[in-house]
């Protein structure tokens, strides 16, 4: 029987053997390896680009399935909670969507804050809270400079103030 670290490696391989495949567009060969990086041993990113390429594939609610099993592995990963935000949007349930950004936000092991801030700012410019929406976009272009869609809102919005 291999050890929990074999077990953690060949999950980490098969891991990035999936995300190549996800980037190259070979979506269910993706999905085959991500399944099999979780029986090797779960992962909360797994379950999270799991369900990431559900959502290229079209399967929403698979996508959202596999990001709360995401959360119920690590419930400090943020990502998850930021996919499902965003999953919700793709729905058309905009309003279901803010409690989800809002837990991103306040989870303690997340890479890239930007991305819940600019998704809140998506959620309240369709809202036609502009304000809010213009601060979302602020802060997520704060957290990162490079995020160009950021930097597109925030000018978009503040033309319209001017």
């Amino acid at each position: 029987m291999p050890s929990e670290q074999e077990m953690r490696e060949r999950a980490e391989e098969l891991f990035q053997k999936a995300y190549e495949r996800q980037m190259q567009g070979e979506l269910e060969e993706a999905a085959g390896l991500y399944r099999q990086s979780i029986a090797a041993f779960p992962t909360a990113e797994a379950h999270t680009f799991l369900g990431w390429t559900y959502s290229f594939m079209g399967r929403v609610d698979d996508a959202i399935a596999e990001c709360l099993r995401a959360i119920e592995v690590d419930p400090a990963f943020g990502n998850p909670y930021n996919d499902i935000g965003a999953y919700l949007i793709e729905k058309g349930q905009v309003d279901e969507a803010i409690p989800w950004f809002e837990r991103a936000l306040q989870a303690p092991r997340y890479e890239s804050y930007c991305f819940p801030h600019f998704n809140l700012g998506r959620v309240h410019e369709r809202k036609r809270r502009f304000r809010r929406a213009l601060d979302e976009y602020k802060l997520a272009a704060e957290e990162n400079p490079q995020h160009a869609g950021a930097a597109r809102a925030v000018r978009r919005l503040q033309a319209m103030f001017n």
